[in-house]
């Protein structure tokens, strides 16, 4: 799964680009809200000292904070600040995309993002509201703005630490063999791809439907065959 670089937000923005406009956007019904507290809260607390761990193995592999911090657009194209354990050396410059071997990313980091232990800390998100559990992968400013106006319809909805493309989609799905993945491949190919599979979730974004993409999220972690 490609990764979005971690200095992208105050990296120079490509020409093309178009200014998000804020609104409402669709809230998560009651219950899906409800659900969100309840385990956002339980995951925070169970995973307390692992996460200590963790944050201190990052602050030992490389000069840097643990955590990171970098605004993505949140439910009606607002933004908000989203947080994940470092997994990037601080101080280096890179594009808006980050490839699998970027030179940028830490020997632990590379763990943390193939077993997704680095956005842990976004359970803090979900339980202020800034995310959901359940929805489409949290973008970039700057990659947000370089969607056509077609697909902006998935900054309507709550971003979400999991969703039905981030565990059913990988880059080379659609990507040749060695393949790649700059700015405009990653909207003119993979953009597409992964809203075509969220877009199935977010035409009934239910309970159950919820909870059948969290069971799928466990299956996938677990190496097993999803569900449908």
């Amino acid at each position: 799964m490609t990764s979005h670089a971690e200095s992208a937000f105050d990296s120079p923005k490509p020409a093309g680009e178009v200014p998000l406009v804020e609104h409402e956007g669709v809230s998560p019904v009651l219950s899906r809200r409800l659900l969100d507290i309840v385990a956002a809260g339980f995951g925070l607390l169970v995973l307390a000292l692992p996460m200590v761990l963790v944050y201190v193995l990052v602050r030992r592999s490389s000069p840097g904070p643990g955590f990171f911090s970098q605004v993505r657009v949140g439910q009606g194209g607002r933004p908000f600040s989203m947080y994940k354990f470092r997994t990037m050396r601080t101080g280096v410059a890179g594009g808006l995309v980050t490839a699998s071997h970027d030179p940028r990313l830490t020997k632990i980091g590379v763990f943390l993002r193939r077993t997704s232990i680095d956005e842990l800390p976004q359970l803090w998100n979900v339980l202020r509201g800034d995310m959901t559990l359940v929805g489409v992968r949290p973008e970039t400013y700057g990659l947000a703005v370089l969607y056509p106006q077609s697909r902006r319809w998935v900054f309507d909805h709550r971003p979400g630490l999991t969703g039905p493309a981030q565990i059913r989609f990988r880059d080379f799905d659609i990507l040749g063999p060695g393949e790649e993945v700059d700015t405009s491949v990653y909207i003119d190919r993979v953009v597409p791809a992964r809203e075509a599979i969220d877009a199935l979730f977010l035409r009934t974004p239910t309970f159950g439907a919820t909870l059948r993409t969290l069971f799928d999220t466990v299956r996938y972690f677990l190496g097993l065959r999803l569900s449908g």
